[in-house]
């Protein structure tokens, strides 16, 4: 039903996006009410010091400050896993003591979400997801009493680009396995289509790598985010760890073996010596202007905000810094690529393979029309956002699924 859900409404996904968010987000907010109430409901402990909850939590608490609120304002409940009983308690939680807008970061939290925006007593409080699929565009036909949107971000983007780099490494060290820890796989576009992003970069460099997948199954385990890493080490030789995970636990493993990683969420370096760079979150971009319209014109946030799903170009992606780690003119070929991205003249999943030649620093892109293949060598057809957001459930060629 999820899976259904998530195709039909895709379509939807860009109504009221990126055009009327820039408006809202342009200037800082004056005069901050002091008894407007931020709640965040976080997956791991809002003091984590690398990752997803440490990326969600770094951008609320930037907007907050940006915005003039008091830190009081704020109300965070953590370690909530995805349980619809436990996240509806904390949402009742928030509620009771006054928020006017809640964050739920995490995927499996949207059925406690959806529940509570349908619930007349709470039809005066913003409710915002991060990722998911749902939200009330639809209009009371969908049986919504509350405004509540999702916003996700074009990771896909910045994933890419990491790719370039793992992919360089590889030539390098003249090893072509790459290992993934996946939360997901082919289950959720969300995961697909960042693992189908990070090969297309690795391949745009080494046409002869494979990128080797194995899920999971949550979105956050610190004990199999390493013994996957560790797997994948052992059992492929895998010289670069990619991953769609929580923890830095796969950037650690691979600096324990020698192998070199591309984290993710938050730069990861400070965790790993031999980390290249990971794709990365600025979440304030998105936390800024909707908690500034929630207290401005909180009756037309689904209008000025609505589904949010930025990129490159706003500032809303990118990756952490090239390490020293990275192999020859990585930061090059890096820099011409999200150029080309931001300025609107390519994107990853357009059906334009890339390659590149670089002279005395200078990059040459080399365009070539190319059919998107899927990993069992069939092609996978046209891919818009409605796919990459919603029905992407495909692997692409060069993908392995690990065992």
């Amino acid at each position: 039903m999820k899976k259904l859900l998530s195709i039909v409404l895709a379509a939807l996904m860009l109504v009221g996006c990126i055009a009327t968010f820039a408006s809202c987000s342009e200037t800082p907010a004056t005069g901050a009410p002091s008894d407007f109430k931020v709640g965040a409901i976080y997956i791991t402990g809002k003091n984590d010091t690398a990752g997803y909850t440490f990326a969600h939590a770094n951008g609320i608490n930037k907007a907050v400050k940006a915005l003039g609120l008091p830190e009081e304002n704020l109300i965070v409940i953590d370690n909530i896993p995805e349980d619809t009983t436990q996240v509806t308690t904390a949402i009742d939680t928030l509620a009771n003591q006054g928020c006017n807008i809640i964050f739920g970061i995490s995927f499996g939290y949207i059925d406690a979400f959806d529940a509570a925006a349908k619930n007349e007593k709470y039809s005066d409080i913003i409710f915002s997801h991060a990722t998911g699929y749902l939200s009330s565009l639809p209009g009371e036909s969908a049986g919504y009493k509350a405004q509540f949107n999702n916003y996700f971000g074009r990771i896909y983007q910045a994933r890419y680009l990491a790719g370039i780099a793992a992919g360089l490494k590889t030539l390098e060290v003249k090893n072509n396995n790459v290992g993934y820890v996946a939360a997901y796989g082919t289950q959720y576009a969300e995961t697909c289509s960042g693992i189908n992003g990070f090969t297309l970069g690795v391949l745009s460099v080494n046409p002869d790598a494979k990128v080797y997948v194995q899920e999971i199954g949550n979105w956050a385990d610190e004990t199999l985010e390493a013994q996957i890493a560790q797997n994948l080490i052992d059992t492929y030789d895998c010289c670069v760890i990619a991953q769609h995970c929580d923890s830095a636990q796969p950037q650690i493993v691979a600096a324990k073996n020698g192998a070199f990683g591309c984290g993710y969420n938050s730069d990861m370096s400070d965790k790993s010596a031999t980390h290249l760079t990971a794709p990365i979150w600025n979440w304030e971009v998105y936390y800024t202007a909707a908690i500034k319209c929630a207290m401005e014109t909180p009756d037309k946030f689904m209008d000025e905000i609505g589904i949010y799903y930025g990129g490159l170009k706003e500032g809303f992606i990118d990756i952490s810094p090239l390490t020293d780690n990275c192999a020859e003119n990585t930061k090059e070929i890096v820099e011409a690529v999200k150029k080309l991205m931001i300025d609107g003249e390519w994107d990853v999943f357009s059906g334009v393979e890339l390659s590149y030649k670089v002279e005395d620093g200078k990059v040459e892109i080399i365009k070539t029309e190319t059919p998107l293949l899927k990993n069992d060598g069939t092609p996978a057809g046209a891919v818009d956002d409605g796919v990459i957001k919603g029905s992407m459930a495909y692997f692409v060629k060069g993908v392995v699924e690990a065992k």
